[in-house]
């Protein structure tokens, strides 16, 4: 016979709730704004709607403020990173706040053999949290980025590679053409480009909120171009002066044009 007593105890016997390990699984999986979703939920289920929407709201900023924090930091630093540990750092944050929060009524509602959902729809929760992430990841990649300062940088930039092409073809005629054909190549065409190129890069450099990653592509640029400049203006000279003595200052020219090409790689 049951004792009334204690079934006046037992306050979340008609109800299910989400387990400690169910939302670490599924924070772990998909992040803050899994952990909101399912710690708001087991507020709902205890008839607590101011706290269950606070959870929601702080689960999506959350989300919001990590991965605006993982955007800002530099690439070569999140490299570093071990690809887990971020994971396990929210989590366990995520761990705390539930055992602060809901820690006393968890393990009230264990103890008394009520029933909780199960892992396989906590994952599910995960994976749909995860999806959101993406999907946001994305829009933000596509459209979000898209701004004023991109566009102008695109339009520049294409000009600096139309320039770019049009003036390698020169290796293509030092063997084909003559010394005459070469020197004017390079006065009227070659060396004016890479001199634009630089400029270029020079004004792009002084566009306002350029984002940290195109201002360190513009530093290899800029190194690159110079040295093409040098190179073509080495190759006018070797041929005005029909001499070979400039060759291996042009090879060492060209290990490091290689050494910027591989940089933007």
């Amino acid at each position: 016979m049951n004792d009334p007593e204690n079934k006046k105890i037992n306050k979340t016997e008609a109800i299910k709730l989400y387990s400690s390990r169910a939302i670490a699984g599924a924070t772990f999986l998909g992040g803050p704004l899994a952990a909101g979703y399912m710690i708001g939920e087991n507020f709902k289920a205890i008839k607590k709607p101011i706290e269950r929407r606070n959870s929601l709201i702080i689960g999506v900023f959350s989300t919001i403020i990590l991965f605006t924090v993982i955007f800002m930091v530099e690439e070569n630093i999140i490299e570093k990173i071990p690809s887990q540990l971020i994971p396990l750092i929210y989590t366990g944050i995520i761990l705390v706040i539930v055992e602060w929060k809901q820690g006393k009524i968890l393990k009230s509602h264990e103890e008394s053999g009520n029933p909780f959902f199960s892992g396989w729809k906590a994952a599910g929760i995960g994976f749909i949290s995860l999806l959101i992430i993406c999907i946001g990841i994305l829009g933000y990649v596509f459209f979000g980025t898209n701004n004023e300062v991109d566009i102008k940088y695109d339009a520049e930039l294409s000009v600096f590679q139309k320039n770019e092409d049009e003036t390698l073809v020169f290796y293509d005629h030092i063997n084909t053409e003559t010394n005459y054909s070469l020197i004017k190549e390079l006065e009227s065409k070659t060396i004016p480009k890479w001199k634009e190129n630089i400029e270029i890069i020079n004004k792009i450099n002084k566009f306002q909120d350029l984002p940290i990653e195109l201002i360190q592509q513009n530093e290899i640029l800029l190194k690159y171009s110079k040295l093409r400049l040098e190179a073509f203006e080495l190759f006018k000279k070797a041929i005005e002066e029909d001499t070979d003595i400039y060759s291996i200052q042009l090879e060492r020219i060209h290990k490091e044009i290689d050494e910027q090409l591989a940089k933007l790689n």
